[in-house]
């Protein structure tokens, strides 16, 4: 019999997670047998829950959500240069009993772009929120060489920091241009899922602008919602979702799984 592989997402709260679905389908495709499981586990017992998860020989890497990405980012191993960046580490992997850190995000949501055929070279893009969703993608964002990146925030204090940290890789502003439509708009803000979400004002939109949640729902989201009045190219976070899972699942097994059919399954549980 194969080894069981034992592999989980950690994070609080995370009864709602996705991620035990996603990853019970890809193991399926690749016939790989594993346990993934969601660990709900307080901010004080984080660093225990790491050792004790990763004393197991089978153990062999943890997607982090909400809030311990951070937190992933103090572990003792080797991390990414992405990952450094950001600040945060949403894959770890344990290979010869070493810890390995990274961050899946930025890929993850650049390869949805792609298959959703939307470019960003030469476009102006709006970012909503300056919080850990926004940075996990800026960094990814600047590198594809967007005419324009602006970000947005309430809390003007947080958009500035944000904006000095990544300004050495490239222009950032805080102030849309008045005369340069928008072409892609992405929302990072929480709002967008909460039903608080905060609707910008005075924006020119370019004809066949896209917007984008980096937020998923079962339902529409509050910014998806908003968006359809002004766009049919709407789309919320759930491609994002499969395709950093699979860039987790290649750094546990060396193997990228194909997206298309588990995007599909989601899909259909959208529509139950």
């Amino acid at each position: 019999m194969s080894k069981k592989f034992k592999l989980g997402v950690i994070g609080n709260p995370i009864e709602h997670s996705l991620s035990p679905f996603i990853h019970s389908r890809f193991a399926r495709q690749e016939n790989i047998n594993l346990d993934y499981q969601a660990y709900k586990v307080n901010e004080d017992g984080f660093h225990s829950f790491i050792n004790e998860f990763f004393a197991d020989s089978l153990a062999k890497g943890l997607n982090v959500t909400l809030p311990f990405k951070k937190s992933a980012a103090q572990i003792e191993g080797t991390i990414s240069d992405e990952a450094k960046q950001i600040d945060a580490v949403n894959t770890i992997s344990q290979i010869n009993n070493k810890l390995f850190l990274d961050s899946t995000d930025g890929i993850g949501f650049i390869e949805d772009l792609q298959e959703k055929k939307i470019n960003l070279k030469n476009k102006n893009v709006l970012l909503i929120g300056s919080g850990a969703a926004i940075e996990s993608i800026l960094y990814r964002i600047i590198f594809e060489k967007p005419s324009s990146i602006c970000i947005q925030n309430r809390t003007i204090e947080k958009a500035i920091l944000l904006k000095d940290k990544y300004s050495k890789f490239g222009s950032i502003d805080l102030n849309t241009d008045s005369e340069a439509p928008i072409d892609v708009v992405i929302n990072g803000s929480s709002a967008g899922l909460t039903g608080n979400f905060f609707e910008p004002e005075d924006l020119n939109f370019s004809k066949k602008v896209f917007f984008y949640d980096l937020n998923y729902s079962l339902d529409q989201t509050p910014f998806c919602e908003w968006a359809s009045n002004h766009s049919s190219n709407v789309y919320d976070g759930t491609g994002m979702l499969v395709n950093q899972a699979a860039h987790s699942f290649k750094s546990w097994f060396n193997i990228l799984p194909s997206t298309s059919q588990v995007i599909n399954d989601l899909k259909g549980l959208k529509n139950e």
